[in-house]
């Protein structure tokens, strides 16, 4: 196994690059850039993690082209999630501009989406998720913005916590940028420590609306 010594400035470039030249041909003749400077650095970043953060899975490069709304065939960015439970986990995403992190929950599900909204309402597991909310936010990270205008049906619009009620999922993520740690080994306890900081809102949902 390949030990992580941080995200080199060729990954950036890369993708600096991609964004000018999102096609088959440009992505053949430079697929060994991909493989080295992105896909070996997530590799060995997962391996390290995982153990504290649970199986980690690297997205694919390739777009669903199906869903592609400019028919460009690769992604802008490298994403790569570790999780104990499916949609619930800790995500790291790298692109041109730099990284950010996130972690939190996305899905569908509607009965996980029924717990979820259970949990909120309950007085006691609210209040802790709200209060989990307020200390991210006032730490810098963004909430993902709520999916309903209102309290969903059934709830009253007046709720005390009508806003987090608004979520149909609900993560938080920071931006990171380009910090001088990047390209070294220091990256991964940087990158751990942020995790950490956002295990609190991960392990409420895995409590109360795991899938």
């Amino acid at each position: 196994m390949d030990t992580f010594t941080g995200f080199p400035a060729a990954a950036f470039e890369f993708y600096a690059a991609l964004e000018e030249n999102n096609n088959r041909e440009w992505w053949l003749a430079n697929k060994d850039k991909y493989d080295a400077d992105v896909l070996a650095p997530f590799s060995a970043l997962r391996s390290e993690l995982e153990p504290r953060f649970g199986p980690g899975r690297i997205f694919r490069p390739n777009r669903d082209m199906r869903f592609a709304a400019r028919g460009e065939p690769y992604k802008t960015a490298q994403g790569m999630f570790l999780s104990h439970y499916e949609d619930v986990g800790y995500y790291l995403h790298l692109d041109a501009d730099g990284l950010s992190v996130g972690g939190g929950y996305r899905s569908a599900a509607p009965a996980q989406l029924a717990r979820f909204r259970a949990a909120v309402d309950a007085p006691s597991s609210g209040a802790a998720l709200e209060e989990i909310a307020r200390q991210l936010e006032a730490d810098g990270y963004a909430l993902s913005p709520p999916d309903l205008k209102s309290a969903p049906r059934g709830f009253p619009r007046d709720h005390p916590r009508a806003e987090l009620l608004r979520h149909k999922t609900l993560s938080a993520s920071l931006e990171l940028g380009r910090p001088d740690w990047l390209e070294t080994g220091r990256a991964e306890k940087q990158i751990a420590d942020h995790w950490e900081h956002l295990r609190p809102l991960v392990e409420w949902v895995t409590r109360h609306a795991a899938p």
